[in-house]
């Protein structure tokens, strides 16, 4: 393998050597050829001394390029074709193929340069080089006039194939590898991955160029089935809002059918396991520099095993024995129970999702003429119908309004249309909402369970009753008096009366209800995904 690194770069001066993401750029395609599954001998041709110590120290053999050669004006073939016949009287061999890796190229994979290698063997090419796909509705001009490169208008996907050269490496055979040429009679395109296309000639390209080189792998393993709800699968949706830039896969057990039928909704890919076995194939695979677990507790065995991989360990929620052993723990609904250096405790870490940072908080109301129901994805404890019956009482007293949020797993959906039929005017059923914030923009009381929906209802600055789902909910200390809520402890122990008497007593306390507000508006949830992003990159953590 030839790589030409001439030192008189103008369109980025010192382009070569220069550090992108933490190496000289030239050592991507050094590495690229020698982690190649081929036994190929890679050489540097140069003019420049700096390149070639470099060169040296990522174990490349080094040509110097005569100053003949070195011309900007000059192409490859003469260049290429010296750095062989050179190699061939250092190393007393002759070869039978010659690559060109060009050092601009540095998202080129190993493995991609193998398949290469492989088809140009297997399909006895003369020369192979590499191209991308990039179909385009293009045009061209004629006599004066612009007339379309194409029959028909179709979207991206469907026009045909084009393949346009990237430069990221010629393949050919030896005997075709003169000074005036690299090709020979049978020549053939090799399409690389569209991520591994890049050329860098400019400063915009190496922007482009250094922005994918530092993509982490992040696996995100998740659950979401009734008993815990489906906070943890839209917790890890609205990560991967702000991971845009890096490679993504989440992680689910089969038990999660409500949590994959959202992950099959989103479009995110995603990997169903049976056991934690399958978990570790999977994250061998996928080569994670990151693991994210949103699943509750950790214990200490499947932490110890997680560690050894020595990819970036982040936790949520997790209170259980393992969580010692993570890198960081996120635990935004709880307050500090203990100190760590890898614990990240309270609503400051909180993801709140983006349709929450546009929308317009409610205008306080003395009268109330606007309820919010809403009580996750799931309710398992059926919350939802109880706290319909006490409406039902007070709408026959007041003239209210209700909007009764069901979310996707909520099973028993026609029960509580059946239960507010007898009062259309009054209450509104909708199930698996879009935007929240259009209905908690409306409601002058909320009652909800106390997992995340109470941050986003913080967010909306909606006064709120809130019942816990389970033992565990009731350790969110968010859901407290001082943040705006009124807290019923655990919803099965709330009976309807209870229900009824405090929604009642909220209702006729504007005074209270409005210190609520202030409460609520007090709190700043706009930078916690800042703040956990840079948390789970390792990035001046806070």
């Amino acid at each position: 393998t030839v790589i030409p690194a001439r030192g008189g770069s103008k369109g980025i001066p010192k382009k070569n050597i220069r550090f992108i993401a933490g190496k000289p750029l030239l050592a991507y395609a050094i590495q690229c050829s020698l982690e190649s599954s081929y036994n190929m001998d890679v050489v540097i041709s140069s003019d420049e001394e700096e390149i070639q110590n470099i060169a040296r120290r990522f174990g490349a053999y080094v040509i110097e390029r005569p100053a003949a050669l070195a011309d900007d004006k000059i192409t490859l073939d003469p260049v290429i074709y010296h750095a062989t016949a050179r190699m061939e009287e250092v190393k007393q061999t002759h070869y039978d193929v010659v690559i060109t890796l060009q050092p601009t190229s540095p998202l080129l994979s190993s493995k991609t340069l193998d398949d290469a290698i492989r088809f140009f063997i297997q399909n006895e090419y003369d020369t192979v080089l590499s191209g991308v796909n990039d179909p385009r509705l293009s045009w061209r001009m004629e006599d004066g006039i612009c007339l379309p490169n194409y029959k028909k208008r179709l979207n991206r996907q469907y026009l045909p194939k084009e393949l346009k050269e990237t430069g990221a490496f010629v393949i050919t055979h030896r005997k075709h590898v003169t000074p005036e040429s690299r090709f020979g009679p049978r020549v053939s395109v090799f399409e690389v991955p569209e991520c591994e296309a890049g050329d860098i000639d400019t400063p915009q390209d190496w922007l482009i160029a250094q922005y994918a080189l530092q993509k982490k792998n992040i696996l995100i393993r998740l659950e979401g089935y009734p008993q815990i709800g489906m906070g943890h699968i839209y917790r890890g949706l609205r990560l991967a809002e702000s991971f845009i830039e890096h490679n993504l896969l989440y992680v689910i057990s089969s038990q999660s059918q409500l949590g994959i039928q959202k992950l099959e909704q989103s479009h995110y890919p995603y990997h169903v396991i049976e056991n934690d076995e399958d978990f570790f194939v999977c994250l061998d695979q996928f080569q994670a520099d990151v693991v994210i677990n949103d699943i509750l507790d950790t214990t200490i065995p499947y932490m110890q095993r997680l560690k050894k991989t020595g990819v970036r360990i982040i936790n949520f929620e997790d209170l259980g024995d393992g969580h010692t052993l993570a890198d960081a723990v996120i635990n935004a609904l709880y307050e500090k129970s203990e100190r760590a250096p890898n614990l990240y405790w309270g609503d400051k870490y909180y993801l709140i999702r983006d349709e929450f940072l546009l929308a317009q908080p409610r205008s306080f109301h003395d009268k109330v003429e606007e309820i919010l129901v809403i009580f996750g994805g799931t309710d398992p404890n059926y919350l939802t119908r109880k706290t319909v019956q006490a409406l039902k009482r007070l709408v026959k007293e007041h003239n209210l309004h209700s909007t009764i949020i069901l979310g996707m797993g909520y099973q028993n959906a026609a029960e509580i249309r059946k239960i507010t039929a007898d009062f259309p005017n009054n209450f509104n059923v909708v199930q698996d909402v879009k935007m929240m914030t259009e209905y908690m923009g409306k409601a002058d009381i909320a009652i909800s369970s106390q997992g995340r929906t109470m941050l986003e209802l913080v967010a909306m600055n909606v006064p709120t009753i809130l019942m816990a789902q389970n033992e565990r909910e009731t350790t969110h200390a968010f859901g407290s008096l001082e943040n705006g809520f009124l807290n019923l402890g655990l919803g099965r122990d709330a009976d309807v009366s209870l229900i009824y008497e405090t929604i009642k007593w909220l209702m006729h306390c504007p005074a209270v209800r409005k210190n609520m507000c202030a409460q609520m508006s007090k709190k700043d949830l706009t930078k916690g995904a800042a703040r956990v992003k840079q948390i789970i990159l390792g990035e001046n953590e806070v």
